[in-house]
């Protein structure tokens, strides 16, 4: 078994551009212009960013890329001709690049008004979310999702990209739609809460909180195969695959910065990504995985 990746509680700014998929001069100009407020520098000169800083730049990164305006995203934080020899020919060349160019500018407006349109009509933060995982949560009673279970579909976008959010999202559904469910995850979050740095990794309660955390997810497991969506989903993978096919093993990355960290494996993104969990927190998830390894062993 590969050992539990142990994700730092700050990261540096190279860090937090390569998990957010952008770069550090990006964040220095949201510092500039006000839509991340800036970290106290640490003894060593440098600033570091936690697990709020993080989900603060992937909305900001999401809004961005719908076509809002830098000032918007703030506001919405706070409140909450050529010559030559050519001739014709070359005048010719010049006005099809620009209709080309033009074409490509009114194809993407386009784009960005479906992706505000798509924002209002699911509201703005389901909206952000990517096509399948929003529309696998269209069965969840209005208001039963959480600020969390967002973000938490945001991060695991950035991790595992939309097939990996649409499974995470039938998790919420289901807990969305049982009430009994939801105040027992509340429950056994809480009890993992309560694992913070002043616990010892190896006092009992880890171990306690661990086998609760497995008999939660087996039981949240029963109900998500019972209701169902284990089908759903795989025929969301069908679907995908026959959209999707293979990329070409041999083609170069692509050198676009904002792109780059897609070939990061899941363990280096998640190590880059700032969670803050105590040891003992830390050592009882990992208990907590080798009890669910060890029930689906044969």
């Amino acid at each position: 078994m590969h050992p539990f990746p142990t994700p730092p509680r700050e990261v540096l700014i190279g860090d937090a551009a390569a998990f957010v998929g952008i770069t550090p001069r990006a964040i220095r100009h949201y510092h500039q212009v006000g839509v991340l407020p800036e970290r106290e520098r640490g003894s060593d000169g440098r600033r570091r960013y936690g697990y709020a800083e993080i989900i603060r730049l992937l909305w900001i990164r999401r809004m961005a890329d719908a076509g809002i305006a830098l000032d918007d995203i703030r506001d919405a934080f706070a409140g909450a001709a050529p010559g030559g020899a050519g001739g014709e020919d070359e005048i010719a060349g010049v006005l099809a690049r620009l209709e080309d160019t033009l074409a490509a500018q009114e194809a993407e407006l386009q784009r960005k008004r479906v992706s505000v349109q798509r924002m209002r009509t699911l509201g703005s933060r389901v909206g952000l979310l990517d096509d399948l995982v929003s529309g696998r949560l269209e069965g969840a009673p209005e208001g039963s999702l959480r600020q969390d279970d967002l973000d938490v579909l945001l991060v695991t976008e950035r991790i595992f990209g939309p097939l990996g959010a649409v499974m995470q999202a039938g998790r919420f559904l289901a807990l969305a739609l049982d009430p009994g469910l939801r105040a027992e995850s509340d429950r056994v979050d809480a009890a993992e809460e309560a694992l913070d740095d002043t616990v010892a990794v190896d006092d009992p309660r880890v171990a306690q909180v661990a086998a609760e955390r497995h008999a939660f997810e087996t039981a949240l497991m029963r109900v998500i195969e019972e209701s169902g969506q284990l089908q759903e989903d795989d025929a969301i993978f069908n679907a995908w695959d026959e959209l999707h096919p293979p990329e070409d093993v041999d083609a170069a990355p692509d050198p676009n910065p904002a792109e780059g960290s897609r070939v990061r494996s899941a363990a280096e993104i998640i190590r880059s990504m700032p969670y803050d969990f105590s040891p003992a927190r830390l050592r009882s998830m990992e208990l907590a995985v080798q009890l669910g390894a060890a029930a689906a062993a044969p």
